[in-house]
Protein backbone atom coordinates (compact mmCIF):
# COMPACT_ATOMS: atom_id res chain seq x y z
CA UNK A 1 0.00 0.00 0.00
CA UNK A 2 1.60 3.41 -1.02
CA UNK A 3 1.95 6.00 1.77
CA UNK A 4 0.12 9.23 1.36
CA UNK A 5 2.13 12.19 1.33
CA UNK A 6 0.79 13.15 4.93
CA UNK A 7 2.29 9.77 6.07
CA UNK A 8 5.60 10.29 4.40
CA UNK A 9 5.80 13.66 5.90
CA UNK A 10 5.07 12.53 9.44
CA UNK A 11 7.53 9.33 9.06
CA UNK A 12 10.13 11.75 7.59
CA UNK A 13 9.98 13.96 10.48
CA UNK A 14 9.93 10.95 13.12
CA UNK A 15 13.16 9.07 11.45
CA UNK A 16 14.75 12.35 11.45
CA UNK A 17 14.40 13.53 14.81
CA UNK A 18 15.29 9.69 15.93
CA UNK A 19 18.53 9.94 14.67
CA UNK A 20 18.69 12.71 15.95
CA UNK A 21 18.01 12.16 19.65
CA UNK A 22 17.91 8.03 19.31
CA UNK A 23 14.52 8.80 21.95
CA UNK A 24 11.26 7.27 21.33
CA UNK A 25 8.75 9.92 19.43
CA UNK A 26 5.77 10.38 20.74
CA UNK A 27 2.49 12.09 18.73
CA UNK A 28 2.92 14.90 20.70
CA UNK A 29 6.26 15.77 19.73
CA UNK A 30 5.70 15.89 16.44
CA UNK A 31 2.55 17.69 17.02
CA UNK A 32 4.51 20.82 18.24
CA UNK A 33 6.33 20.84 15.21
CA UNK A 34 6.29 24.11 13.46
CA UNK A 35 6.20 22.65 9.97
CA UNK A 36 3.37 19.99 11.33
CA UNK A 37 -0.17 21.82 10.25
CA UNK A 38 -1.98 18.47 11.69
CA UNK A 39 -3.64 17.82 14.65
CA UNK A 40 -2.36 15.91 17.29
CA UNK A 41 -5.46 13.36 16.93
CA UNK A 42 -4.71 13.00 13.56
CA UNK A 43 -1.04 12.13 13.90
CA UNK A 44 -1.70 9.98 16.49
CA UNK A 45 -4.17 8.06 13.82
CA UNK A 46 -1.56 8.51 11.38
CA UNK A 47 1.18 6.79 13.80
CA UNK A 48 -1.00 4.02 14.65
CA UNK A 49 -1.54 3.20 10.59
CA UNK A 50 2.27 3.50 10.24
CA UNK A 51 2.60 1.07 13.05
CA UNK A 52 0.15 -1.32 11.68
CA UNK A 53 2.06 -1.32 7.92
CA UNK A 54 5.24 -2.04 9.61
CA UNK A 55 7.10 1.54 9.35
CA UNK A 56 7.03 2.05 13.13
CA UNK A 57 7.36 0.04 16.28
CA UNK A 58 6.89 0.46 20.12
CA UNK A 59 9.68 0.21 22.67
CA UNK A 60 7.89 -2.08 25.66
CA UNK A 61 8.93 1.08 28.22
CA UNK A 62 7.57 3.75 26.04
CA UNK A 63 4.32 5.17 25.00
CA UNK A 64 6.53 7.01 21.87
CA UNK A 65 7.37 5.06 18.47
CA UNK A 66 10.70 4.01 16.81
CA UNK A 67 11.36 3.17 13.58
CA UNK A 68 11.83 -0.01 11.93
CA UNK A 69 14.16 -1.25 9.34
CA UNK A 70 10.83 -1.30 6.77
CA UNK A 71 11.16 2.73 7.45
CA UNK A 72 15.33 2.75 7.34
CA UNK A 73 14.48 1.33 3.95
CA UNK A 74 11.86 3.54 2.46
CA UNK A 75 13.87 7.12 3.97
CA UNK A 76 17.08 5.45 2.15
CA UNK A 77 15.14 4.86 -1.06
CA UNK A 78 12.64 7.80 -1.05
CA UNK A 79 13.08 10.95 0.95
CA UNK A 80 17.06 11.56 2.13
CA UNK A 81 19.29 13.59 0.22
CA UNK A 82 23.30 13.29 0.62
CA UNK A 83 23.96 16.19 2.95
CA UNK A 84 26.06 19.02 1.73
CA UNK A 85 29.79 18.98 3.71
CA UNK A 86 30.40 22.50 5.43
CA UNK A 87 33.78 23.98 5.04
CA UNK A 88 34.76 22.77 8.24
CA UNK A 89 34.25 19.11 7.43
CA UNK A 90 36.77 19.48 4.11
CA UNK A 91 39.02 21.41 6.08
CA UNK A 92 39.87 18.51 8.18
CA UNK A 93 39.48 16.38 5.41
CA UNK A 94 42.08 17.77 3.63
CA UNK A 95 44.26 18.40 6.98
CA UNK A 96 43.99 14.62 8.03
CA UNK A 97 45.12 13.62 4.63
CA UNK A 98 48.14 15.81 4.35
CA UNK A 99 49.10 14.28 7.73
CA UNK A 100 49.80 11.12 6.42
CA UNK A 101 50.73 11.10 2.80
CA UNK A 102 54.04 9.15 2.29
CA UNK A 103 52.75 5.95 0.69
CA UNK A 104 49.36 4.37 -0.96
CA UNK A 105 48.81 2.65 2.20
CA UNK A 106 49.17 5.94 4.64
CA UNK A 107 46.23 7.18 1.79
CA UNK A 108 44.13 4.73 2.69
CA UNK A 109 44.96 4.46 6.73
CA UNK A 110 43.94 8.35 6.59
CA UNK A 111 40.82 7.14 4.76
CA UNK A 112 39.41 4.53 7.54
CA UNK A 113 40.40 7.14 9.95
CA UNK A 114 38.19 10.14 8.12
CA UNK A 115 35.36 7.78 8.18
CA UNK A 116 35.29 6.84 11.46
CA UNK A 117 36.10 10.16 12.85
CA UNK A 118 33.38 12.33 10.59
CA UNK A 119 30.15 9.39 10.92
CA UNK A 120 31.31 8.35 14.61
CA UNK A 121 31.24 4.44 13.21
CA UNK A 122 32.97 2.05 12.08
CA UNK A 123 34.92 2.85 8.96
CA UNK A 124 36.15 0.08 6.99
CA UNK A 125 38.58 0.01 3.62
CA UNK A 126 39.43 -2.70 1.65
CA UNK A 127 42.61 -1.47 -1.19
CA UNK A 128 43.64 -2.89 -4.02
CA UNK A 129 47.41 -2.15 -4.04
CA UNK A 130 48.26 -3.32 -7.76
CA UNK A 131 45.46 -1.37 -9.35
CA UNK A 132 46.81 1.83 -8.20
CA UNK A 133 50.69 1.09 -8.12
CA UNK A 134 52.43 2.43 -10.89
CA UNK A 135 56.16 1.95 -12.18
CA UNK A 136 58.65 4.34 -11.13
CA UNK A 137 62.26 3.00 -12.14
CA UNK A 138 64.38 0.13 -12.46
CA UNK A 139 67.87 -0.50 -10.60
CA UNK A 140 70.51 -2.59 -10.90
CA UNK A 141 72.39 -2.34 -7.24
CA UNK A 142 76.07 -4.32 -7.56
CA UNK A 143 76.71 -7.27 -5.00
CA UNK A 144 80.16 -8.10 -6.49
CA UNK A 145 81.53 -8.56 -9.86
CA UNK A 146 79.39 -11.55 -11.10
CA UNK A 147 75.99 -10.39 -9.69
CA UNK A 148 73.82 -7.37 -8.96
CA UNK A 149 70.61 -6.70 -6.81
CA UNK A 150 67.35 -6.43 -10.14
CA UNK A 151 65.02 -3.74 -7.83
CA UNK A 152 61.76 -2.40 -9.45
CA UNK A 153 60.40 0.51 -7.86
CA UNK A 154 56.24 1.65 -7.69
CA UNK A 155 55.01 4.76 -6.64
CA UNK A 156 53.69 3.54 -3.68
CA UNK A 157 56.83 2.55 -2.19
CA UNK A 158 56.84 -0.70 -2.70
CA UNK A 159 60.42 -2.42 -3.85
CA UNK A 160 60.48 -5.65 -5.94
CA UNK A 161 63.67 -7.37 -6.59
CA UNK A 162 65.71 -10.90 -7.26
CA UNK A 163 70.21 -11.12 -7.53
CA UNK A 164 70.83 -11.56 -11.09
CA UNK A 165 74.00 -12.57 -12.69
CA UNK A 166 75.67 -10.10 -14.71
CA UNK A 167 76.35 -10.85 -18.12
CA UNK A 168 80.25 -11.66 -18.65
CA UNK A 169 81.40 -9.08 -20.27
CA UNK A 170 78.99 -6.22 -19.11
CA UNK A 171 79.86 -2.63 -17.34
CA UNK A 172 78.03 -1.24 -14.53
CA UNK A 173 77.35 1.46 -17.39
CA UNK A 174 75.92 -0.47 -19.72
CA UNK A 175 74.08 -2.61 -17.02
CA UNK A 176 73.22 1.10 -16.14
CA UNK A 177 72.20 2.24 -19.98
CA UNK A 178 69.38 -1.15 -19.77
CA UNK A 179 67.84 -0.21 -16.67
CA UNK A 180 67.44 3.53 -17.80
CA UNK A 181 66.02 2.32 -21.25
CA UNK A 182 63.59 -0.11 -19.37
CA UNK A 183 62.21 2.49 -17.16
CA UNK A 184 61.54 5.29 -19.96
CA UNK A 185 59.45 2.04 -21.90
CA UNK A 186 57.76 1.77 -17.93
CA UNK A 187 57.74 4.34 -16.01
CA UNK A 188 54.05 5.92 -15.02
CA UNK A 189 52.61 2.88 -16.42
CA UNK A 190 50.08 1.17 -13.95
CA UNK A 191 51.08 -1.68 -12.87
CA UNK A 192 48.35 -4.11 -14.01
CA UNK A 193 48.40 -2.27 -17.48
CA UNK A 194 51.85 -3.82 -17.62
CA UNK A 195 50.77 -6.73 -20.24
CA UNK A 196 51.96 -8.98 -23.11
CA UNK A 197 52.47 -6.53 -25.57
CA UNK A 198 55.07 -4.23 -23.04
CA UNK A 199 56.50 -7.16 -21.90
CA UNK A 200 57.12 -8.14 -25.43
CA UNK A 201 58.59 -4.60 -26.36
CA UNK A 202 61.01 -5.06 -22.98
CA UNK A 203 62.06 -8.30 -24.31
CA UNK A 204 63.57 -6.96 -27.69
CA UNK A 205 65.37 -4.62 -24.99
CA UNK A 206 67.45 -7.09 -23.11
CA UNK A 207 67.35 -9.49 -25.77
CA UNK A 208 70.92 -10.05 -25.90
CA UNK A 209 71.06 -11.90 -22.45
CA UNK A 210 68.35 -15.00 -21.60
CA UNK A 211 69.30 -15.32 -18.19
CA UNK A 212 69.40 -11.26 -17.37
CA UNK A 213 65.73 -11.05 -19.72
CA UNK A 214 64.55 -14.24 -17.60
CA UNK A 215 64.81 -12.34 -14.41
CA UNK A 216 63.22 -9.03 -15.34
CA UNK A 217 60.36 -10.86 -17.33
CA UNK A 218 59.71 -13.16 -13.77
CA UNK A 219 60.14 -10.02 -11.50
CA UNK A 220 57.54 -8.24 -13.98
CA UNK A 221 54.96 -10.55 -13.98
CA UNK A 222 55.44 -11.62 -9.84
CA UNK A 223 53.92 -7.65 -10.03
CA UNK A 224 51.16 -8.36 -12.22
CA UNK A 225 49.67 -11.23 -10.35
CA UNK A 226 46.59 -10.93 -8.85
CA UNK A 227 46.02 -8.18 -6.29
CA UNK A 228 47.64 -7.69 -3.31
CA UNK A 229 44.79 -6.54 -0.88
CA UNK A 230 45.44 -4.14 1.95
CA UNK A 231 42.38 -3.73 4.85
CA UNK A 232 42.17 -0.87 7.55
CA UNK A 233 39.63 -0.66 9.63
CA UNK A 234 39.13 2.00 12.90
CA UNK A 235 35.91 3.62 15.08
CA UNK A 236 34.85 0.62 16.86
CA UNK A 237 35.39 2.81 19.82
CA UNK A 238 32.69 5.09 17.93
CA UNK A 239 30.44 2.84 17.44
CA UNK A 240 30.30 1.27 20.63
CA UNK A 241 29.47 4.33 22.52
CA UNK A 242 26.46 4.45 20.52
CA UNK A 243 23.32 3.84 23.04
CA UNK A 244 21.96 0.72 20.68
CA UNK A 245 25.25 -1.27 21.92
CA UNK A 246 24.33 -0.53 25.81
CA UNK A 247 23.15 -4.26 25.10
CA UNK A 248 26.32 -7.05 25.56
CA UNK A 249 25.34 -9.28 23.71
CA UNK A 250 24.75 -7.13 20.88
CA UNK A 251 28.21 -5.76 21.61
CA UNK A 252 29.76 -9.40 21.72
CA UNK A 253 28.02 -10.42 18.13
CA UNK A 254 29.07 -7.48 16.67
CA UNK A 255 32.95 -7.80 17.96
CA UNK A 256 33.25 -11.33 17.17
CA UNK A 257 32.77 -10.18 13.73
CA UNK A 258 34.63 -7.01 13.97
CA UNK A 259 37.39 -9.31 14.85
CA UNK A 260 37.24 -11.57 12.03
CA UNK A 261 39.30 -9.95 9.20
CA UNK A 262 38.57 -12.66 6.62
CA UNK A 263 34.76 -12.32 7.38
CA UNK A 264 34.97 -8.73 7.21
CA UNK A 265 37.25 -8.69 3.73
CA UNK A 266 33.74 -10.86 2.59
CA UNK A 267 31.43 -8.45 3.83
CA UNK A 268 33.09 -5.82 1.70
CA UNK A 269 33.73 -8.02 -1.23
CA UNK A 270 29.84 -8.82 -1.21
CA UNK A 271 29.13 -5.48 -2.89
CA UNK A 272 31.73 -5.04 -5.13
CA UNK A 273 29.79 -4.60 -8.26
CA UNK A 274 27.67 -2.41 -7.30
CA UNK A 275 28.44 1.14 -6.32
CA UNK A 276 27.40 3.22 -3.55
CA UNK A 277 24.97 0.16 -1.86
CA UNK A 278 22.98 0.39 1.90
CA UNK A 279 22.03 -2.54 3.51
CA UNK A 280 20.06 -2.28 6.83
CA UNK A 281 19.06 -5.02 9.52
CA UNK A 282 18.22 -7.99 8.17
CA UNK A 283 19.62 -7.32 4.69
CA UNK A 284 23.16 -8.13 6.35
CA UNK A 285 23.32 -11.10 5.56
CA UNK A 286 26.22 -11.67 7.80
CA UNK A 287 25.02 -13.04 11.15
CA UNK A 288 26.54 -10.14 14.27
CA UNK A 289 25.51 -6.94 12.09
CA UNK A 290 21.66 -8.06 11.48
CA UNK A 291 21.31 -4.96 13.80
CA UNK A 292 23.72 -2.86 11.79
CA UNK A 293 23.62 -0.23 8.52
CA UNK A 294 26.05 -0.48 6.17
CA UNK A 295 27.11 1.99 3.67
CA UNK A 296 29.40 0.79 0.84
CA UNK A 297 30.78 1.69 -1.92
CA UNK A 298 33.18 0.40 -4.55
CA UNK A 299 35.95 3.10 -6.09
CA UNK A 300 37.42 2.28 -10.07
CA UNK A 301 40.17 4.31 -11.74
CA UNK A 302 40.45 3.80 -15.42
CA UNK A 303 38.01 0.93 -15.45
CA UNK A 304 39.87 -1.01 -12.56
CA UNK A 305 38.56 -1.48 -8.75
CA UNK A 306 41.01 0.52 -6.02
CA UNK A 307 39.31 -0.13 -3.06
CA UNK A 308 36.32 -0.71 -1.16
CA UNK A 309 34.65 1.50 1.52
CA UNK A 310 32.34 0.87 4.56
CA UNK A 311 30.73 2.62 6.90
CA UNK A 312 28.60 0.30 9.85
CA UNK A 313 26.62 1.65 12.47
CA UNK A 314 23.14 1.41 14.28
CA UNK A 315 20.22 1.41 11.97
CA UNK A 316 20.07 5.04 12.96
CA UNK A 317 22.70 6.19 11.11
CA UNK A 318 22.81 9.71 9.81
CA UNK A 319 22.67 8.53 6.03
CA UNK A 320 22.90 11.50 4.48
CA UNK A 321 26.13 12.59 6.38
CA UNK A 322 27.85 9.44 5.58
CA UNK A 323 26.94 9.32 1.97
CA UNK A 324 28.14 12.88 1.60
CA UNK A 325 31.47 12.20 3.39
CA UNK A 326 31.82 9.08 1.20
CA UNK A 327 31.51 11.11 -2.01
CA UNK A 328 33.60 13.54 -0.61
CA UNK A 329 36.07 11.36 -0.18
CA UNK A 330 35.74 9.45 -3.61
CA UNK A 331 36.04 12.57 -5.33
CA UNK A 332 39.78 13.22 -3.05
CA UNK A 333 41.13 9.83 -3.54
CA UNK A 334 40.56 10.17 -7.20
CA UNK A 335 42.36 13.51 -7.49
CA UNK A 336 45.38 12.08 -5.83
CA UNK A 337 45.64 8.45 -6.95
CA UNK A 338 45.48 10.40 -10.25
CA UNK A 339 47.89 12.63 -9.67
Amino acid sequence: MELSDRKKKILRAIVDLYIRTAEPVASKTIAQMPDMDFSSATIRNEMADLTAMGYLEQPHTSAGRVPSAQAYRFYVDSMIEPDTLDDNDRTLINTLYRERQRSIDDIFLSTAKILSQMTHNVSMVLANQHSISRFCYLKFLPLDTNHAILCIVTDDGNVNNCVVEIPAGMSAKELEYMAGRITRMLEGKAVTDIDKALLDEVQAAVKDDRLLLSSLLHVLRRMTRPEKETFFMGGTRQLLSQPEFRDMEKVKNLLGVLEEEKVVRNILKSGEESGLRITIGSENKFEGIQDCSMVQATYRLNGKIVGTMAVLGPTRMQYGKVIAVMDYLHKYLKTILNS
